[in-house]
């Protein structure tokens, strides 16, 4: 079996795969003070939820965009799996063109969600991942990553605006009846999700164009994606294990 690990600003995401069959996805918080052996703890207490048996593990694979978090994560799996993990960085096969100015910028969810997307989906193709950031990413016809987009993700925009004010609240994320809000907290939710709908759907739009080619297929993937994106204009995938599938095809690039 395949340990696939994304380390995010804000969760940590794993699933494991029997082959191609996904067995399960599990979610923790990200705590950067936590040492390897109280990650090694969790876990083992997480396979122990899903009958998962620790011998039952030939490899393992890892994403982050936490750098001090890297090595704790890979050290607790390899205590737990044996199984040394592959880092996604320089050095790894990835099997796409990257063409940005420096292609070892780009983050490691990334390159994981785009190496998923297209391997699932025809090209050209757009990835749209809504997390603590939200990133739309460009791969054309020949497979080759483009370039993206990076806003804050819907959470901070909320943070900040009650932070920042007198007068807002703290409110939940939901979708409101109407645009037109006649409260303050139906304004908030209407100024948050239609207004990110709607750069989405204006962003993805100013792609297309670039790209000077009919984008075959939008996915998007994140924690919060699939509601907020029932609310875009442009018929978007949801696939919430993007990047941990393209963790998967990365992996068996790597060791074929």
């Amino acid at each position: 079996m395949l340990l696939a690990i994304d380390i995010g600003n804000t969760n940590i995401t794993m699933g494991v795969y029997d082959g191609d069959r996904l067995v399960f996805v599990s979610r923790l918080a990200t705590d950067r003070s936590k040492t390897p052996d109280q990650y090694a703890v969790e876990f083992k207490q997480i396979f122990s939820l899903y009958d998962t048996p620790l011998d039952g593990f030939d490899a393992a694979a890892i994403s982050s965009v936490v750098p001090e978090l890297s090595s704790t994560i890979s050290s607790a799996v390899e205590k737990i799996t044996c199984c040394k993990p592959m880092v996604l960085g320089p050095g790894i096969k990835t099997g796409m063109n990257i063409m940005i100015d420096n292609p070892a910028q780009l983050g490691a969810d990334l390159l994981a969600g785009c190496v998923g997307a297209a391997a699932l989906y025809p090209l050209p193709c757009l990835v749209i991942d809504l997390g603590t950031a939200s990133k739309i990413s460009a791969v054309d016809r020949n497979g080759a990553f483009r370039g993206c987009a990076i806003a804050p993700g819907i959470g901070i925009s909320l943070d900040a605006l009650s932070a920042k004010t007198s007068q807002l609240p703290n409110i939940s994320l939901k979708t409101p009846t109407h645009s037109i809000g006649r409260n303050t907290v139906d304004s908030m939710q209407s100024g948050t999700v239609f207004g990110y709908a709607a750069m989405i759907d204006g962003l993805c739009e100013k792609f297309e164009n670039e790209l000077g080619d009919t984008v075959a297929a939008t996915v998007a993937t994140g924690g919060l994606a699939k509601d907020l994106i029932k609310s875009c204009k442009r018929d978007i995938v949801y696939n919430g294990e993007l990047v941990l599938y393209g963790l998967k095809v990365l992996y068996e690039r790597n060791h074929k």
